[in-house]
């Protein structure tokens, strides 16, 4: 592709389709049960320039490189984060010198949930725009909740628990019931209901009779009964009363929800029961005889709105009819209003952006050094653009919402109820916010899952309404808040901006708009405001912005099943614990194959610095762009280049294998000192055995001088040669035929040492000569110089008499010659 990158210069001619059959080893990154539908050849991702082959599958859009095959992640969206999409004909315009024109180009737009929008180019008469266009008119809404990717895939290997124990495991946490574990035992029997000085845990809409959008399990007052509570209930729209969201483990504030009032237009309807059911949650100050925290009731819309419901049967308190209490309200704007400030956002960053779905209009995205073409005014036209779009400031109101109620309860000891109309969007973005203000725990990864499963699911958010998937019972009836406004808005979608009418936009036939008048980003939005105080408070999160992007994919994507339908009620119908997978297992698994190392967890968290609540000043309270999520697409290399965890995290790997080196060296080494001080112990040993080898050698010796010396005092003569034999002369009893008698010494070394072996044997006749057992062999007597002269053997049990030929003198005590004499008797005569 040349050109400027506008539409009307793409030369199709030149596109060649690819083969008309893909094959399967190509199809090995679908998921479990997913199919494709339909395949584009010759397709372009204009965006990027770059063709490919696109993919229709039941689950996702997918696009191919033609060059290698892999999916690029832009042209790539699941078919449920699919906001609309739509056909768009472009008319080629003849380029100067030109004689022929290039034919039409055939597009097709796709914008997504997740501010991204992408065009796909077709080949002319090809009618592959037609095929795709039709599979996702099937595909993107399915008619029927199973049909949904969630149901078809099953829970595989990512399942459920149920909720409803994790719910009930979280009341018990909040009233101090750490000793108990939920069971199913338990909500079958309604044998949940525990409390404390202050709450309990009601059954009362244990089968939804009460309200259809309440949970099965409420936190109420202990001293309100089950049935001052189903009086109550009817006071309140949907018969959403005010129940227990957070208390405070030490000082007993709350921080409580409801739906708005049913005063009417008068502001003149009351409930006896509600005034005492609210009042009920301001129990007494502690150390405080008497004396009555005060209850701030804030409502989140914004005065007039308030006021305008009532006379659809609604509105607001009145601080006369509850004690001690006050009104405050937010000014926070409805879901209508949320779901167009969203759209001009993108839009913005779509006509800024690098990857722009429109060449023309993006100044990036061709060399162009600055947003807002290149000129001081235009730049800062642009940037208002993005403060009309309205987004952060919607952002900033929830922020500055929640941090006050935080403030009221940590600071002040007060109690909250806090309401808009339904008490299912605002008033879920305000608790469950001020409850991530208020409690760490809710800021580590299984107190965030028990933060969402309780105050948005378990309280009814209507997620199938918000994100536009279909539901078991449809729309549950108007809201009673008066100021709808179309949803079509005053800002019109990328790209229909129109520069030199080389655009031509479908019949309206030829467009699908995916969404409904209740489709709004209401927890998109709730999601970016954790991101900011994520950006304020960066060592307070166990997990980091990239958990909170795979996070928001996941739930927009509707693969999993925890965020399908209106209401615990209606999940609970559908079954979709036990007949979807979860998307907390599978984020489980994701953090758990890369252990700490992995991109969900925050690299500076440390609980030690903030363990108590987090109250950001009101000049604190700036929002900015999330740059992980609303920049991806538009400008990838903005929302990268600035990532600070990204960098600290790939240092933190280079430092972890550093570690890794070092403990493998410590360990070496601690080997190798083990094996020196082996070395050395046996050394140690070495040296004693040499020293007592040298001690035997010595005493040898002197053995053998004594040996000497006692033969020659026999009269014998010992002579020693060098090489170590003794001849032996004996003199005084000559014998006859005898040959000279010698003794052998051998001597046995180790080299290196002085051990010496001396072993001293005296031979008198050749051993052949003699016989072994014969106790008066006439050789023996005849050698032996201690016979008796009556003749026999006066040693029997001499070591000469049991081995016949050697000397009796062998086992003699040597040191004793020196102290005996020739006259000496070595044996008592009378033996």
């Amino acid at each position: 592709m040349e050109g400027a990158g506008s539409w009307d210069v793409l030369d199709w001619t030149k596109i060649e389709p690819l083969s008309r059959h893909v094959s399967r080893v190509h199809h090995d990154f679908l998921l479990d049960d997913e199919e494709v539908i339909v395949e584009g050849y010759g397709v372009v991702l204009v965006n990027t320039d770059e063709a490919g082959t696109l993919l229709v599958t039941n689950f996702r859009l997918l696009f191919l490189s033609e060059g290698t095959g892999s999916i690029l992640p832009l042209g790539s969206i699941p078919l449920a984060t699919i906001e609309k999409f739509s056909k768009i004909a472009v008319k080629g315009q003849s380029a100067p010198r030109q004689s022929d024109k290039i034919p039409s180009g055939r597009l097709l737009q796709v914008i997504g949930k997740d501010m991204r929008v992408i065009v796909f180019g077709f080949l002319p008469q090809t009618k592959q725009r037609r095929a795709v266009f039709d599979a996702l008119l099937r595909c993107v809404k399915p008619t029927r909740l199973s049909d949904i990717y969630a149901f078809v895939v099953g829970p595989s290997n990512f399942k459920n628990t149920s909720p409803k124990l994790r719910l009930l495991n979280e009341y018990f946490r909040l009233i101090g019931r750490h000793d108990q574990q939920a069971s199913n035992n338990m909500i079958e029997n309604n044998s949940f209901t525990f409390s404390n000085e202050l709450w309990r845990i009601s059954c009362v809409n244990s089968k939804y009779t009460m309200s259809q959008t309440y949970p099965f399990a409420l936190v109420v007052p202990k001293c309100i009964s089950d049935e001052e509570i189903l009086q109550a209930s009817s006071f309140r729209a949907r018969c959403r009363l005010p129940v227990v969201s957070w208390c405070h483990p030490r000082t007993g504030a709350v921080l409580a929800r409801s739906s708005q009032p049913l005063v009417g237009l008068m502001m003149n309807m009351r409930s006896n029961t509600d005034e005492r059911l609210v009042a009920a949650l301001c129990s007494q100050l502690g150390g405080a005889k008497g004396a009555r925290r005060k209850l701030y009731i804030a409502d989140a819309r914004p005065r007039k709105n308030a006021l305008a419901n009532g006379a659809m049967g609604g509105g607001s308190e009145s601080s006369s009819n509850y004690f001690q209490s006050e009104i405050v309200f937010f000014g926070i704007d409805n879901i209508h209003a949320m779901r167009e400030s969203f759209a001009r956002l993108r839009e913005y960053l779509d006509t800024h952006g690098a990857a722009s779905s429109d060449g023309r209009s993006s100044f990036l995205r061709h060399g162009g050094w600055t947003w807002g073409g290149g000129n001081l005014s235009s730049m800062s036209a642009s940037v208002s653009t993005l403060g009309d779009s309205g987004w952060l400031i919607h952002v900033q109101s929830v922020l500055a919402g929640s941090a006050w109620i935080a403030a009221r309860i940590a600071l002040e000891s007060a109690s909250v109820l806090v309401h808009c109309s339904d008490g299912w969007d605002r008033t879920t973005q305000l608790v469950s916010l001020a409850n991530l203000l208020l409690d760490p725990y809710y800021r580590t990864f299984t107190g965030f899952q028990a933060l969402v499963e309780k105050d948005w699911l378990a309280f009814g958010h209507p997620f199938s309404d918000r994100i536009g998937m279909p539901t078991i019972s449809g729309s549950e009836g108007m809201s009673f808040e008066l100021t709808r406004q179309s949803s079509t808005g005053s800002f019109t979608t990328s790209p229909s901006r129109q520069p030199s009418g080389s655009y031509t936009p479908q019949t309206p036939a030829s467009s699908h708009n995916q969404t409904s008048n209740n489709y709004s980003p209401i927890f998109v939005q709730w999601v970016d405001c954790v991101s900011q105080l994520l950006r304020m408070y960066p060592f307070a999160f166990e997990f980091s912005s990239v958990f909170l992007v795979d996070f928001l994919d996941n739930f927009l994507s509707c693969r999993f099943g925890n965020f399908l339908c209106n209401s615990e009620q209606e999940r609970q119908i559908c079954r979709t614990s036990e007949r979807c997978g979860c998307i907390w297992s599978y984020l489980t698994d994701l953090r758990a194959s890369g252990g700490k190392a992995n991109a969900h967890y925050n690299l500076f968290y440390d609980p030690s610095k903030h363990n108590g609540p987090l109250l950001p000043p009101a000049a604190a309270l700036a929002p900015t762009l999330w740059p992980q999520f609303h920049l991806r697409w538009a400008c990838p290399f903005e929302a990268q280049a600035g990532e600070l965890e990204a960098q600290c995290r790939n240092m933190a790997l280079k430092f972890s294998e550093l570690q890794k080196g070092k403990e493998v060296a410590e360990k070496k080494s601690k080997e190798a000192i083990a094996v020196v001080e082996s070395l050395t112990t046996e050394l140690q040993k070495e040296r004693h055995v040499n020293t007592s080898a040298a001690h035997l050698a010595k005493k040898a010796s002197k053995e053998n001088v004594a040996i000497k010396r006692a033969l020659e005092s026999l009269g014998c003569k010992v002579h020693f040669s060098s090489s170590g034999d003794c001849t032996v002369d004996i003199e005084n009893y000559p014998l006859p035929n005898i040959p000279k008698v010698k003794q052998s010494i051998s001597k046995s070394s180790s080299e290196g040492d002085e051990k010496s072996d001396l072993s001293v044997s005296i031979t008198v006749v050749a051993d052949e000569m003699i016989s072994d057992k014969s106790v008066s062999n006439s050789v023996c007597e005849t050698v032996c110089p201690f016979r008796p002269r009556e003749g026999g053997c006066r040693w029997p049990d001499g070591g000469c008499s049991q081995i016949g030929s050697q000397f009796v003198g062998l086992k003699a005590n040597f040191d004793a010659f020196d102290r005996l004499s020739i006259y000496d008797g070595y044996f008592d005569s009378k033996k």
